[in-house]
Formats: C-alpha cells, structure tokens, sequence
C-alpha cells in the first residue's frame, strides 16, 4: 500500500511545498516529479501510483507561485534559476532521505523545460531524465510581444500576457472538468514574469543542449496544442546524450499522462525507468 508524507523546505524565493509517495517496503529507486506551468504536484497522484507499482518511490515540489508553495496561486515562478534550484533541492531532500539508490526526474511541460534547463546550466547528478511534451521550443506570441516581454517582467511581473485553453489539455471531457474545477490549478493569465522567463530558459536549452548527457526520455502527442511538438525535435537532435529515446504518440493532446492512453504512455515510461536501474547485486 502506498505511503504518503508531506514536508516543505525554504526555496529560492520562498516556502516550497512538497510530497511523496512511498511504495510499500524498501524503494529500488526514487524519482522527482516536476509539474507543469499552471498546475501542481497533487496532480500526479496517478503517476506516482504506477512508480510505486514499480517500486520507485516518487518526490514532487509545488513550484513557487504554485499550488501550496509561497506566493500564492498566481503562476509566478519568480525566475527559471530559482525554479530550477528548487527542483534541484527536491532531488537531494529525496536522495537524502534514500542514500545510494538511483535517482530519475520526471517532468511536465514547464516542468520539463526547468528540468532542462538545470541539466544544461551545470553537470547533474541523475541516472536518467524522462521528460514530457518539454516547453523547449516556444513559438507563443509575435517579434514585438517577445521584444517587450523583458520589460513587462521588470515592471509588471504579473501582468497578464497570455491565457491557455484547457480544452487542449486533454481529449478526454473529465480531465478538462477537473482542471477547471481545482482550486490549487491557476486559472488566469500567464504572468509577465513567467512568460519572459520561460523564453529565456528555453532560448538556453536550445543553445546548450549538448550538454544534457544523462539518459534521456522524451514523450509528446502529436497533437499537442500548446507546446510545439518541435520541442522533442530540439532534443533528439540537440541532447549530448548517448542514450537517447523519443516517443511521439499520434493524436494526443498536451497532458499525455491524463489522455484516455494514459496506460500506454505511463507504461512506457515506467518500461524505461526499469530499464535504466541497475539489476541489483
């Protein structure tokens, strides 16, 4: 049976709100979920059910801005490097708490794009990365938007600048209910701040992504409408790593881990984690 605990820790740039999920009896390994632009970590309850299934146990953090974290919910990440430095706390409060086994990151969207920044910006410690539908490659909003948008996050960081749909979350009526519905889920603008934030991590990864040498895993649906699915694209042909796999999934939508194939996608993942833990002994 699946054991839960919470815990906080103090962040770059503030309170930072996290979870686990523990399968029952000793983990063969551990992972760090990292959630998406907008949402927060409860929502990869299921996710970590199927690691524990697997015996991994599973770390989330609410990004600052996020969820129950500091600063409320209004999506403002502050900056890529304090979200980054966040995630990179989670990983060694989770290899602390499991000295010696190996360590994966799993990540979303913005969380996946904060997940390749950390790796780009210095060596990371990690036995593999999986990202999904990562938000590398960012081709939201025209020349003059991304020319002002450094001067909107200086003087108005939260200033709307842009709104998602959540009907291009996921194919399936009751995920997009639920996402609407949650209270923890941010439902405005995306903030001036974030926005501008995201464009420069994203402009990084692309011009360091030889250096992101760690396993890496990357997943994406084909029809996803609000990440350029170009971004698996800049991996597969940009990442350092030797070990290298790209999975596209025709026809789904952006949250390929709530999609009516959710099986499949979360099989696959866990197939690669597998995959990539010592055999023990």
């Amino acid at each position: 049976m699946t054991r839960t605990e919470t815990g906080e820790f103090q962040g770059n740039g503030g309170r930072v709100f996290w979870q686990a999920w523990l399968p029952e009896g000793e983990p063969r390994a551990v992972a760090v979920i990292v959630h998406g632009y907008a949402e927060h970590s409860g929502r990869y309850a299921h996710v970590a059910g199927r690691l524990n299934d697997a015996g991994i146990a599973a770390y989330a953090l609410d990004h600052i801005g996020h969820g129950r974290s500091d600063g409320g919910v209004n999506a403002n990440i502050e900056s890529a490097d304090a979200a980054a430095d966040n995630v990179a706390t989670m990983l060694s409060t989770a290899a602390r708490r499991h000295p010696g086994l190996p360590k994966f990151l799993i990540a979303h969207s913005m969380g996946g794009l904060i997940t390749a920044y950390l790796a780009t910006r210095a060596p990371l410690d990690v036995t593999g990365i999986a990202l999904s539908a990562p938000a590398v490659d960012i081709d939201t909003g025209n020349a003059v938007q991304k020319l002002v948008a450094p001067l909107l996050s200086r003087f108005t960081p939260n200033l709307p600048v842009l709104k998602i749909d959540s009907k291009l979350v996921s194919r399936d009526p009751e995920v997009v209910r639920a996402y609407d519905a949650d209270p923890l889920n941010y439902h405005g603008g995306a903030p001036a701040r974030t926005a501008t934030e995201m464009l420069k991590a994203g402009d990084f990864v692309k011009a360091h992504a030889s250096q992101l040498t760690a396993p890496l895993l990357v997943q994406q649906g084909t029809a996803d409408g609000l990440v350029s699915i170009t971004s698996s694209d800049v991996l597969e042909q940009g990442a350092g790593s030797k070990d290298k796999t790209v999975l596209r999934y025709d026809g789904l939508y952006h949250e390929i881990y709530n999609e009516p194939e959710q099986d499949k996608v979360l099989t696959d993942l866990v197939n690669w984690l597998d995959a990539h833990i010592p055999a023990a002994g």
